[in-house]
């Protein structure tokens, strides 16, 4: 059962519920966007360069995840080359606040799971 649904330009994200971790899950929660999210925070703004990642992005999965992450005005795209039309990646306000979670969660995968400190 949708709960609530984020209206955006380009598609709908569904929410399955009014909680705020739900409702946040429902945006990041899957294995692919918030490594987007690490890897415009590490400097790759182009999409070749977030296929060079080591985690390999599929190119249908990251196309995907880019177009999710504008439409909740997490990133942006800036034009950088007219002909052809070719887009770089910046992260919003929202993009930036996200990076505390990322930033939390780097610091305790760090920690707990490659036992670092």
């Amino acid at each position: 059962m949708v709960m609530a649904r984020i209206n955006t330009t380009q598609n709908d994200i569904d929410l399955r519920s009014s909680c705020p971790v739900a409702c946040t899950l429902d945006l990041i929660g899957d294995r692919w966007t918030l490594l987007v999210v690490r890897d415009i925070f590490k400097g790759k703004r182009r999409y070749n360069e977030f296929l060079e990642s080591a985690e390999h992005f599929p190119t249908n999965i990251l196309a995907d995840r880019l177009k999710r992450l504008e439409a909740a005005a997490v990133i942006k795209k800036v034009l950088y080359s007219e002909h052809p039309p070719r887009y770089a990646y910046e992260l919003t306000n929202k993009g930036l606040e996200l990076g505390k979670v990322v930033e939390a969660m780097y610091h305790w995968g760090n920690k707990n799971i490659l036992g670092k400190s």
